[in-house]
C-alpha cells in the first residue's frame, strides 16, 4: 500500500494535475474496498471460531478455577492449622493463670481462716489423734478395754475452690472438739473416786 502510494506521488509529479488527482482517488477507492472486504472477511472468520474459541476458552477458565481452589484451599489449611496451635497456646497459657489464680485463692483463703481460728485439716487430725490418747489412757486408769479407734474416713479430694466457710460452722467444729477432748477428762474425774476404792481395797 505504501509503495502504491509513492508510485503514485512519482506519477503526480511526472503526470499533469487532472489526470493525477482522478488516479488518486481511484486508489483510495480501491484501498478502503480492501479494508472493507478485510474487515468483513476477519468478520466471517471470528463468527465462524467463535464457538471454538468461546469453548476453548470455558476450558481454560474452568483449569484455572480450578488450580486458584486448590492454591485456596491449601493455603486455608495452613491458616486453620496455625490458628488452631494459636488457640491451643492461648488456651495453656489460660489454664495456667487459671491454676495460678486458684493457688492464689487457695492459700488467702487459708490465711483468712487461721485468723478466723478455723482449724484445718491437719490440726483435725491432731485433735483427733490427742482424743484417742486420751481415750487410751482413760481406760488403762480404769481398767476397762480402750475402745476401738475409729477408723480413719476416707478423704474426698479437696473441690478446687473451696468456699470460704462462714464463722458459724467452723465454732460449732471447734466447740465439738472441745467437748469431744473434754469428755475423757470428766470420764478421769468421775472415775477417781472409784479408783481409790479399789486401792484402798487392796491395801
Amino acid at each position: 500500500m505504501v509503495k502504491k502510494l509513492q508510485k503514485m506521488a512519482e506519477k503526480k509529479a511526472a503526470a499533469p494535475a487532472g489526470l493525477l488527482d482522478s488516479h488518486l482517488a481511484q486508489t483510495v477507492k480501491d484501498s478502503a474496498q480492501q479494508i472493507w472486504l478485510a474487515g468483513l472477511g476477519a468478520f466471517a472468520k471470528a463468527q465462524g471460531e467463535g464457538g471454538k474459541v468461546f469453548d476453548t476458552l470455558i476450558k481454560e477458565g474452568v483449569n484455572l478455577q480450578r488450580k486458584t481452589q486448590a492454591v485456596a484451599e491449601e493455603k486455608l489449611g495452613d491458616v486453620a492449622g496455625k490458628m488452631s496451635a494459636m488457640a491451643g497456646e492461648v488456651g495453656s497459657k489460660a489454664n495456667a493463670q487459671w491454676d495460678k489464680l486458684e493457688t492464689i485463692f487457695e492459700e488467702r483463703t487459708a490465711r483468712a481462716m487461721g485468723k478466723l481460728g478455723v482449724p484445718n485439716a491437719k490440726a483435725l487430725a491432731a485433735l483427733v489423734d490427742r482424743v484417742a490418747a486420751l481415750e487410751a489412757s482413760v481406760a488403762a486408769l480404769t481398767g476397762k478395754s480402750a475402745p476401738a479407734a475409729p477408723k480413719p474416713r476416707a478423704r474426698k479430694p479437696a473441690p478446687a475452690a473451696a468456699p470460704v466457710a462462714t464463722p458459724k460452722p467452723a465454732k460449732r467444729a471447734v466447740g465439738a472438739a472441745r467437748k469431744t477432748a473434754a469428755a475423757p477428762v470428766e470420764a478421769v474425774a468421775a472415775a477417781k473416786p472409784a479408783i481409790r476404792r479399789r486401792r484402798a481395797a487392796q491395801s
